[in-house]
């Protein structure tokens, strides 16, 4: 199979447009004295954790799944699903 003729050599032509990807790890509603008494180091502790799945999003368009990784001390976001829809 020539690997034009595949999807994504069909628009490799575009690898180098940046595009915004997003993921939301999580929400916390805080009060303003909570906000104020936030510091550099400070630590916001959220309800997800590594191993959890998330929505991934490009250009606000559900993209796929991914799962929260840490590695070493950054969080990152493993890719587990692509969303064929998109």
């Amino acid at each position: 199979m020539n690997p034009t003729n595949t999807p994504a050599g069909e628009v490799s032509f575009l690898g180098d447009v940046p595009l915004q990807i997003e993921v939301e790890l999580d929400r916390k509603v805080m009060t303003i004295e909570e906000i104020l008494a936030l510091d550099v180091g400070s630590v916001i502790r959220m309800s997800r954790s590594a191993g959890e799945n998330i929505d991934i999003l490009i250009g606000g368009a559900l993209v796929g799944s991914g799962e929260i990784v840490i590695i070493e001390e950054t969080v990152g976001v493993r890719m587990t699903d692509f969303n064929n829809e998109a």
